[in-house]
């Protein structure tokens, strides 16, 4: 793939651009991408990391027009801390999400929640931001966190999927919030929708959202009868799973690897398919 200028503001289409963030990672891809939408009047979403030089970026970017709203997917500390500086110079609102804060479990110090996060407006299921031209009207999708939002923008037909959707990679969906039953409810949720494009907030925009959604859901769903069948052969931790499962690929993932095994078990002890016992599970 051709390398995205970090700073830059790219023009996506006449209602979106995109600035990318200076904070790749094995699990951020590029960086975290914040979205501007509108043309005279705009909305800012997922600001990213507090980061001086991205928040400069952002700036450059708005170019004196007013900010209606900052605008919040999700509470990882890869996408809203960058909310406070950018409405202390901007003015605008926080708005999106819930404050949700959990102590990491996992190897990822992006991915732990970001304490001092405090919306002006907390959104829910169809609540709406306007601006001159351009709507952004929430959409629930609990899974990869459970308080995270995609946002619609109708007049374009596109969805800001923040992580629930992403361009490079099926997302990290990790107890003790992230939630398996939760996130597959929340894909089957955007099957009943008719996007024609995503925008994610890692990887490139998406033209074939259903084929996306529908990926993913049976990705996930081999990865279940995967599970299933390594019980039954009697490989019954977690450590042991992820290495059977995720032959090749980077080991820095395996953390991140054995949260989403931890999450499918979870969602197969609560349908009553399989039982814990210690750190062994296995079938009934």
């Amino acid at each position: 793939m051709e390398a995205i200028p970090t700073g830059d503001c790219i023009a996506l289409e006449p209602l979106v651009s995109r600035v990318l963030a200076p904070n790749p990672s094995a699990f951020t891809f590029t960086g975290t991408q914040t979205h501007l939408v509108g043309t005279t009047d705009l909305a800012v979403i997922d600001p990213g990391p507090d980061d001086p030089a991205h928040i400069d970026a952002i700036v450059r970017a708005i170019a004196g027009r007013p900010v209606r709203a900052i605008v919040i997917t999700h509470t990882h500390n890869d996408h809203s801390p960058g909310s406070r500086p950018l409405k202390a110079v901007t003015g605008a609102p926080i708005m999106g999400c819930a404050p949700l804060v959990l102590d990491a479990l996992g190897p990822r110090a992006d991915a732990a929640f970001d304490r001092d996060y405090a919306p002006d407006r907390v959104m829910a299921e169809d609540d709406s931001i306007t601006g001159d031209g351009w709507t952004l009207i929430a959409v629930e999708t609990p899974g990869h966190t459970s308080n995270h939002l995609c946002f619609a923008l109708p007049e374009a037909g596109a969805l800001f999927t923040g992580d629930h959707v992403m361009g490079w990679s099926t997302t990290v969906v990790s107890p003790p919030d992230g939630d398996m039953a939760a996130y597959m409810a929340s894909l089957q949720k955007l099957q009943t929708r008719d996007d024609r494009r995503y925008y994610p907030a890692h990887g490139e925009p998406i033209d074939n959202p259903a084929q996306k959604v529908r990926g993913f859901l049976g990705h996930r769903r081999q990865r279940e009868a995967q599970i299933l069948r390594l019980l039954e052969e009697g490989v019954g931790t977690i450590p042991e799973l992820v290495e059977r499962m995720y032959v090749g690929i980077d080991r820095r993932l395996f953390g991140a690897a054995g949260g989403s095994v931890s999450a499918h078990l979870i969602d197969l002890r609560a349908r009553g398919l399989i039982v814990e016992d210690g750190a062994q599970w296995r079938m009934i």
